[in-house]
């Protein structure tokens, strides 16, 4: 594929990326996806041969290394756990609040939408909160209860950012925040 090739198939999952964050699977229609990236219908069924479905699991994809590696940043510059946990409740709390409480969890709109009826979806979401359950693993490393923990830590996240959605508050945020510096020490 070429540079303009690479470039258009970016603007489509961008544009998906945006969609699916403020509107779900269903807020992410065709024809608005052309709309919103400006690529040609054409290119949409080229870069995307296997439909709809396949176009949001890649953009969930992509959301999901993007906050991966978010994730891996904080890590870098944590020093505890706790500090870790803090870091990544801000950082989801700050893109949500800026977004006008639009942007939530990248990929939970489309699990709970999706999940149960599209295999494809169902393995793109599992796929994202899988390498986040691993960084969060990661950072409990020694810890007898690091697996159990690491699904614990991200339960809380995402039922606070719905929370947090739900009110247009961070205050969701900042209980979990405060409960997880508690259950960490």
């Amino acid at each position: 594929m070429g540079q303009k090739g690479t470039a258009t198939r970016a603007r489509i999952l961008t544009a998906t990326q945006e969609l699916v964050e403020t509107g779900g699977y269903f807020g992410a229609g065709l024809n608005r996806v052309v709309a919103v990236s400006g690529a040609p219908r054409g290119s949409l069924y080229f870069h995307f041969p296997d439909g709809k479905d396949q176009l949001v699991a890649e953009s969930i994809r992509q959301a999901g290394q993007a906050t991966g590696a978010a994730f891996e940043g904080l890590a870098e510059s944590s020093t505890s756990v706790a500090e870790f946990a803090e870091g990544v409740l801000l950082h989801l709390g700050d893109r949500l609040e800026e977004s006008g409480w639009h942007k939530g969890c990248p990929v939970a709109t489309v699990a709970l939408e999706m999940a149960g009826s599209s295999d494809t979806l169902q393995q793109a979401c599992s796929e994202v909160y899988t390498s986040w359950t691993t960084a969060l693993r990661a950072q409990l490393e020694g810890r007898r209860d690091a697996d159990d923990l690491a699904v614990t830590i991200l339960a809380l996240i995402e039922g606070a950012l719905l929370l947090a959605k739900a009110h247009r508050s961070r205050e969701p945020l900042d209980r979990v925040t405060r409960q997880l510096a508690t259950l960490l020490r």
